[in-house]
């Protein structure tokens, strides 16, 4: 599954799923992975003391990775101070 993704898509992966904010639903729309093809991933690209700092997060009462876990007014899946991205690309602001 590894081998699917270029360099660039998988290194956006894995900085999506680091990042608290951004929900595994938000990285199945743009990549069409399940969150445990997720987890596979970061388990085999990160350091084992990294991977279990992030799954520690992750599975945190206080963690934002999943919708349900989510106060519904929070309608974006990013921060307004992040770049744009419209198609995998990053547009200028």
């Amino acid at each position: 599954m590894k081998n699917s993704f270029s360099e660039r898509d998988l290194d956006r992966i894995i900085e999506m799923a680091w990042e608290d904010r951004t929900p595994f639903e938000a990285i199945k729309i743009q990549f069409q992975i399940t969150e445990s093809e997720v987890i596979k991933i970061m388990r085999s690209e990160l350091k084992r003391s990294s991977f279990n700092l992030w799954r520690k997060r992750v599975n945190s009462r206080t963690s934002l990775k999943h919708l349900k876990k989510r106060n519904e007014n929070i309608k974006r899946f990013k921060s307004g101070l992040q770049r744009q991205i419209s198609g995998n690309k990053i547009s200028k602001r």
